[in-house]
């Protein structure tokens, strides 16, 4: 159930994150406290150049769409 809620809360997260020119340090911030709100732990968010090949789902864009955050459990 945990899972669901997470996925839900990242898929509308992704939704108005794409739209946002943050910078990515303080849309990562925000992600964070999100996912450790559903109680997550044992994860990875990473600032990557957009179009960069990563391991990992695509749960926002910052920097005016020039970079894209990664998440990624672990």
């Amino acid at each position: 159930m945990k899972k669901i809620l997470l996925a839900v809360g990242l898929l509308s997260l992704a939704g108005t994150a794409f739209a946002a020119g943050k910078p990515c340090e303080e849309l990562k911030s925000e992600i964070a406290a999100k996912i450790e709100a559903n109680g997550a732990t044992h994860y990875s968010l990473t600032a990557v150049d957009k179009g960069t090949s990563a391991d990992g789902k695509v749960v926002g864009t910052c920097e005016g769409g020039t970079k894209e955050i990664i998440y990624k459990r672990g």
